[in-house]
């Protein structure tokens, strides 16, 4: 019965919206039905275990089931998961909305749904409209890196590129976040009780430690790579300065680390190096 019940197609179905993530948009029949979202999601799939499940992880033939429950094509059913965002950069995809776009957000009705591009951490402009985005709760928040912005901009575009289209360059844009968001050693070592708040992504980004200090602000680990907002040009600006230095930029770095951490930051970029195509320069061209 309940395999029966799961191949019957919705009486009502409403429209997705651009760019909508799956769980929202199965929510957004749950409250139509008035059922939980789970149910809902189970009525389609009895197997499923979580809606972030569904956003992330969606076999084909759940996509053409789920597709004939809500009368629509398979394919527009995959670009409302994640499914397809290449592995390195699971780990920028938040669990709840991280930004809004108040373009966007100006013609929907309240409550609106959930973007598929509000829970990725590697953009700062809505990829529908191109606005600049906003906190999740609409406020303006004015970025202490915005004279970063152009090269966070190019920034944006490699890790989108390599999340979106699996394209990367010399090397995984993601990849080059976690090893920028790692400890270092600042010279001279100044208050031992702060050194935890320095950053690899400090020695390329010359204020970044100062507004850090300022503002109290406690970067993320390189396990889950996503700054909020305002801070987020910096680490984009420092990917896309990376990028484009190449991968003696990675060896230049390694001076700032120490113990433990220069072993691990050492082990990844030579992997990172040896996989390299980059033309042999005697002058790297750095911002």
């Amino acid at each position: 019965m309940m395999q029966e019940a799961a191949r019957r197609q919705l009486p009502v179905t409403l429209l997705p919206v651009a760019g909508e993530l799956l769980s929202s948009w199965i929510g957004r029949h749950a409250a139509f039905y008035a059922v939980p979202p789970l149910v809902m999601l189970r009525h389609c799939l009895p197997e499923a275990r979580s809606l972030r499940a569904a956003d992330l992880h969606l076999g084909d033939d759940q996509k053409i089931r789920l597709a004939k429950v809500f009368a629509t094509e398979p394919a527009v059913v995959r670009r409302m998961t994640f499914t397809n965002v290449a592995q390195s950069s699971r780990r920028l995809i938040a669990v709840r909305p991280q930004q809004s776009c108040p373009n966007c957000n100006a013609r929907r009705t309240e409550p609106g749904p959930t973007l598929r591009s509000q829970l990725v951490g590697w953009r700062l402009t809505c990829p529908i409209c191109g606005d600049l985005f906003r906190d999740a709760d609409g406020r303006e928040l004015p970025s202490p890196f915005w004279q970063y912005r152009d090269t966070a901009i190019l920034g944006e575009q490699l890790l989108d590129n390599e999340a979106e289209r699996g394209i990367a360059t010399w090397a995984s844009p993601a990849e080059i976040a976690r090893l920028l968001l790692m400890r270092r050693i600042p010279r001279p070592v100044s208050r031992a009780k702060d050194l935890w708040r320095f950053r690899v992504l400090g020695a390329i980004i010359p204020n970044l430690d100062g507004i850090i200090a300022a503002e109290q602000e406690n970067l993320p680990t390189p396990a889950s790579p996503i700054l909020r907002l305002h801070m987020r040009p910096a680490l984009l600006a420092g990917i896309a300065i990376v990028e484009r230095a190449g991968p003696e930029m990675l060896r230049m770095l390694r001076r700032h680390m120490m113990g433990d951490n220069k072993f691990r930051f050492i082990e990844t970029t030579e992997r990172i190096i040896a996989h390299a195509q980059w033309p042999r320069s005697l002058q790297m061209q750095l911002i």
